[in-house]
């Protein structure tokens, strides 16, 4: 059994599973702690929506507008990431019909 540095734990073992080899480390575990990760995003996202339809349509939707404005994963500028930004912008207008 792998545990962080958590002294309670040690206690708890040698209640439930005496018999189980214990090792405490404070990376040791990291491995199954970030297998969780897409899971918890997914939980945190739920929260603030009452049913999976809702977050459902509303991520439909977001993930569109935020293709169109974050930029690309890659090496880019200060300027080229700005660039992109002012026409990512320029075409939301266009497609709302805003002109501010």
């Amino acid at each position: 059994m792998v545990t962080d540095k958590l002294r309670s734990y040690g206690a708890a073992r040698r209640q439930i599973m005496p018999n189980v080899e214990h090792r405490s480390h404070k990376g040791l575990n990291n491995r199954a702690e970030n297998s969780h990760v897409p899971l918890r995003k997914r939980e945190r996202m739920m929260q603030g929506f009452r049913s999976p339809g809702s977050l459902q349509r509303f991520v439909s939707i977001f993930s569109a507008l935020r293709n169109l404005f974050v930029p690309p994963r890659i090496k880019r500028s200060a300027a080229a990431i700005h660039l992109h930004r002012l026409q990512a912008m320029a075409a939301w207008k266009t497609m709302t019909g805003t002109l501010a």
